[in-house]
């Protein structure tokens, strides 16, 4: 369960650096437009660290059915070639990141039943 909300927390944190470093220093030639878009990066960092570190951490299921958007997310990025940068490295760390996130405590949200019968 550690290591999932680790690796969820690191990706909420590069969206919200990224966001950050957006807002401050716009790069490219429509500086509202890239203000904007880091605004809205601080937001989804912000948002998806919220639901990492309270309902996540609470094994509270919507929060690990919401937290799909990383990966989803990231893979859009990846897939249509989309800012931020031109490398895809940290595209392709942030999707498995993500996975690891939500794929290693499935245990932990989803426990197997117990049959009635069983000794």
């Amino acid at each position: 369960m550690q290591l999932g909300w680790i690796c969820l927390a690191i990706v909420s944190l590069g969206i919200l650096v990224f966001g950050v470093v957006e807002v401050l220093v716009p790069i490219g030639g429509d500086a509202p437009l890239y203000r904007a878009n880091g605004l809205a990066s601080i937001g989804l960092g912000l948002f998806g660290g919220l639901i990492v570190l309270i309902p996540y951490r609470r094994l509270e299921r919507w929060a690990w059915c919401a937290l799909w958007f990383y990966p989803v997310f990231w893979a859009a990025h990846l897939l249509g070639n989309l800012p931020p940068g031109t490398d895809h490295i940290h595209q392709v760390v942030f999707i498995a990141f993500s996975l690891i996130g939500l794929v290693a405590p499935l245990g932990a949200f989803f426990p197997a039943r117990q049959s009635p019968y069983a000794p």
